[in-house]
């Protein structure tokens, strides 16, 4: 797919308001600094992986680019408009941004819920499968070849949403609801989705499935995914263009084999290429076992 301008940041900064009480040790008001100063940069469509420590302000970007915030100056343009001027409905229809922890309160179930969102957004309820054929990648836990004419049956299958459709969010583990959330991005039809940690607590094969079909949607319909991981591997196997954060807010985009190299990757984190394995392994474990306590707790 082509690559094009998506997102135009104008002479961006952005700076988060003081968090009242939050004092330093001599009892003043701790002002933050601004995330983005003077903040320029055209970017692409695609399938895009935002990779950095976190602080290096990835979601900021998101949701600047999506008008989930305002910038105290300067000027942003998502596919020709700007996001923050628009009304939430036409907003939403441009961007949908989905991140970890969203709350939603309401009693109706899964499978109530993904028929509101697909009937609310831009297919009305209607929409042909991207991949009739589907067929998973994960070959370890024998997961059959389906078959599917809409995009609903399809997304069900692919996030694996049969077993809790019937189940209200609030009775779900925190994977199965980013996989809920996952398929909402998908059935809404928004011309462009931005993804803070969206695979949080999902087993590793779910990720690769899920990551593999985000990418075949991007491709096959022509919208724009921004995703922000910890999976350095992951984002390496699957985007299509990354952006690396650097501490001092510098910013490297190309393919993940011209910016995802040890030396940047050092850079960007502090620390040698070989420990960022370990650092991702210990990550994916503590998460499992907030999942695991969260499980045992129900």
């Amino acid at each position: 797919m082509a690559n094009t301008n998506f997102i135009e940041f104008n002479d961006i900064t952005f700076t988060y308001p003081p968090v009242e009480g939050d004092l330093d040790e001599k009892g003043n008001q701790i002002v933050p600094k601004p995330i983005f100063e003077h903040f320029s940069a055209s970017l692409p469509t695609g399938f895009v992986s935002l990779v950095g420590q976190n602080g290096c302000g990835k979601s900021t970007l998101m949701l600047l680019a999506s008008g989930r915030l305002q910038p105290d100056s300067g000027s942003i343009s998502l596919l020709g408009q700007n996001p923050f001027a628009l009304s939430q409905e036409s907003k939403n229809l441009l961007a949908s941004v989905i991140y970890q922890n969203m709350e939603f309160e309401t009693e109706d179930t899964v499978s109530e819920l993904l028929a509101q969102v697909y009937s609310a957004g831009t297919y009305k309820g209607e929409a042909a499968a991207i991949n009739p054929e589907y067929k998973p990648v994960d070959n370890e836990h024998k997961m059959p070849s389906s078959s599917h004419s809409n995009l609903l049956s399809e997304v069900i299958d692919v996030f694996e949403l049969e077993t809790v459709l019937n189940h209200q969010l609030t009775h779900l583990s925190k994977g199965e609801i980013q996989r809920v959330l996952l398929a909402f991005s998908i059935l809404y039809g928004s011309s462009s989705i931005f993804m803070d940690e969206p695979l949080f607590a999902m087993e590793n094969y779910q990720k690769e499935i899920a990551l593999a079909y985000l990418r075949e949607f991007v491709h096959k319909t022509g919208t724009t995914i921004y995703i922000s991981m910890h999976e350095i591997d992951l984002s390496k196997k699957y985007s299509d263009l990354v952006l690396l954060f650097y501490p001092n807010r510098d910013m490297s985009l190309g393919t993940p084999e011209e910016v995802l190299t040890n030396d940047d990757l050092e850079k960007a984190y502090g620390i040698p290429a070989v420990m960022l394995k370990n650092k991702e392994d210990l990550t994916r474990q503590q998460l499992q076992g907030e999942a695991d306590l969260l499980q045992r707790t129900r």
